[in-house]
């Protein structure tokens, strides 16, 4: 069975990411269109995901999926490690388990 591929996941084109760490927060643009965000909190290689926010607009049209994915890939590529606390995170994990191998149980 191979892993699927980001683009499977991310069906809209024109998107980007983008970062600010001294706001923990990743904030997705569809062109020149703000999408939404993901708040997250780090410590050394473990980053708690508190939270997925996409404007109304954007709703149930895949872009918090995008976002998601988008996020998850450049954590993996990091080689950090999740705890999901938002609950549209552990729902995602749940369709996409091949990214279960980052999550870590609060300690």
């Amino acid at each position: 069975m191979t892993a699927q591929q980001p683009t499977d996941k991310v069906v809209h084109h024109g998107l980007r990411l983008d970062h600010d760490a001294s706001r923990g927060r990743f904030s997705l643009w569809h062109g020149s269109t703000f999408v939404g965000f993901i708040g997250y909190h780090q410590e050394d290689d473990v980053v708690t995901i508190q939270h997925t926010i996409v404007n109304e607009e954007f709703g149930r049209r895949g872009y918090a999926r995008a976002l998601v994915t988008l996020v998850l890939d450049r954590f993996r590529n990091e080689g950090l490690k999740i705890i999901p606390e938002c609950s549209y995170v552990q729902d995602y994990l749940r369709r996409y388990p091949e990214y279960n191998d980052m999550v870590v149980q609060p300690g």
